[in-house]
């Protein structure tokens, strides 16, 4: 079924897999970031978005040199400890994502004296609105796309702001080498290459008809995460992640109880810039849960020169596994309708 493209071209009529195939050129765009802070640094940056909104910034948070406190709000409240020691970045691909636009109302609510420096992430909308009407710092993304297909847009964006802002040095120049790699390694997952040969068609097979579970270590996670939404909005298919050490402490007893014939996938993403004790924990695990759940389909990500390259690999690998398992599923991988429909039904 992978490996016929005419039934791929049919399922696909939308031409997900040519996004993923071009989402290296995403990483290398230039945005017009107006940033005029008079030497003001933050003491801590915090991320107000939903879903694959607020994962750029998430994924970029960790990177070395970025020495500040960092948040994510995923939710319609401010927290009440924010003032204007923080960097507020509203991010909503569409700009009209609820939750974030209640965060930024909120944040407008507070007196000048104690509100947080506010920045927009969007491709329109209300948010977009917000931006210019207050006079907010605006990144203005590329529209026309499914905001999961838009990672290295934002990851480039979030990238250019913080090197904007003072935060860190060098970031944009590391992204851009990542996009190098992520260029060549698409070529290896193209539709034209079989089954055989294609890891991302390979786990797809293995993950067709089955409930997937994606684990990492902490450093990976935002990798595992944006698997997972690719994995539910994408193929359509039920999907869980977690990460080492913390599965460990709760889940893993979960498995030792499950018959192994239950219908779950489990993907490890591996790589060697993972902290020495959450390799063995990975090695360790799995020798514990043989037999008690199915064996574990293991991605050891080439490694990069650097922890972004790793997790820019792994990003790019998992939507092209979220597209097979799509076409797998005899499903189209672009249209979300139910969610359409429950934002249609919010208002």
């Amino acid at each position: 079924m992978l490996d016929d493209l005419k039934y791929i071209h049919q399922r696909d009529g939308q031409d997900a897999l040519g996004i993923a195939e071009k989402q290296w050129r995403q990483y290398t765009h230039k945005f017009n970031i107006d940033w005029s802070d008079g030497g003001w640094l933050p003491k801590a940056v915090m991320v107000a978005g939903m879903g694959g909104s607020a994962l750029a910034a998430t994924a970029l948070s960790a990177v070395p040199g970025l020495d500040v406190a960092f948040e994510v709000v995923r939710d319609y409240d401010l927290p009440k400890h924010v003032d204007n020691s923080y960097l507020l970045i509203c991010s909503s691909y569409s700009g009209n994502t609820e939750e974030t636009l209640s965060i930024a109302n909120k944040a407008l609510s507070l007196p000048e004296s104690k509100r947080p420096r506010i920045v927009c992430i969007s491709s329109g909308g209300k948010l977009q609105k917000i931006a210019k009407e207050q006079g907010f710092p605006l990144v203005n993304l590329p529209g026309g796309y499914q905001p999961r297909f838009t990672f290295g847009y934002q990851y480039s964006a979030v990238a250019q702001l913080f090197e904007k802002a003072g935060l860190v040095k060098g970031l944009v120049g590391q992204v851009e080498q990542g996009a190098e790699i992520v260029k060549k390694v698409v070529e290896s997952w193209r539709p034209d290459v079989s089954s055989k040969e294609n890891l991302a068609k390979q786990i797809a097979l293995e993950l067709a008809g089955k409930s997937a579970v994606i684990y990492s270590g902490p450093k990976m996670f935002p990798a595992a995460y944006k698997w997972k939404i690719s994995l539910n909005e994408t193929a359509k298919n039920v999907a869980w992640c977690n990460q080492y050490p913390e599965f460990n402490h709760n889940e893993f007893m979960g498995w030792t109880s499950h018959p192994i014939q239950k219908p779950y996938g489990v993907v490890e993403l591996r790589s060697q810039y993972d902290h020495p004790q959450i390799q063995k924990r990975f090695e360790i695990s799995d020798r514990l849960l043989s037999g008690r759940r199915p064996a574990p389909i293991i991605v050891n990500i080439p490694k990069g020169v650097s922890q972004l390259e790793d997790l820019m690999w792994a990003v790019a690998l998992g939507d092209f596994v979220s597209i097979y398992l799509a076409l797998a599923n005899g499903v189209n991988p672009t249209p979300v309708d139910l969610i359409e429909k429950l934002k249609a039904e919010l208002k």
